[in-house]
């Protein structure tokens, strides 16, 4: 099955892991998961983040280490759709928060004459207090990557 999933993934946290875990499973060991990369141009409005190489080398080594790399295309996206309108895919991964942009997707597939895609919906990931882990949580430095709470001095 070809998969695929998009994002900023900086910093790389379990809610990241998650989604990535979750599109290689669909995809299986014979398939194929493209991972769109939010390229700079995309991300001028969240602040000063990592560069696009940083960022995709915590993804290169995180695939190495579930040793699913080879199964991988990780490429930058202009745009919330990059390839999806056009491309060949057969799923989209996303999380709660980026489900109304998966179903945009197929709305302008089904314009096109594409086939939809499947939603796969994983739910969040929770940290330590009950609350989503997120990319700007950790950023504030309320929590860490692992959903942790950080303890405040």
């Amino acid at each position: 099955m070809k998969v695929c999933l998009g994002g900023t993934f900086y910093p790389l946290h379990k809610g990241h892991k998650g989604l990535l875990r979750k599109a290689f499973q669909v995809a299986g060991p014979q398939g194929s998961v493209f991972i769109g990369l939010t390229s700079p141009t995309m991300i001028k409005k969240k602040g000063k983040l990592a560069s696009f190489e940083k960022r995709k080398q915590a993804i290169v080594e995180f695939l190495a280490e579930e040793n699913v790399l080879q199964l991988a295309t990780i490429q930058p996206l202009f745009n919330k759709f990059g390839p999806t309108l056009e491309g060949n895919f057969d799923a989209i991964v996303v999380s709660p928060e980026t489900e109304l942009t998966a179903e945009e997707i197929n709305r302008k597939r089904t314009h096109l004459g594409k086939t939809p895609l499947q939603i796969i919906v994983i739910p969040f990931v929770l940290s330590e207090d009950g609350t989503p882990v997120s990319s700007s949580r950790i950023r504030r430095k309320e929590i860490d990557e692992n959903g942790s709470m950080v303890k405040q001095e």
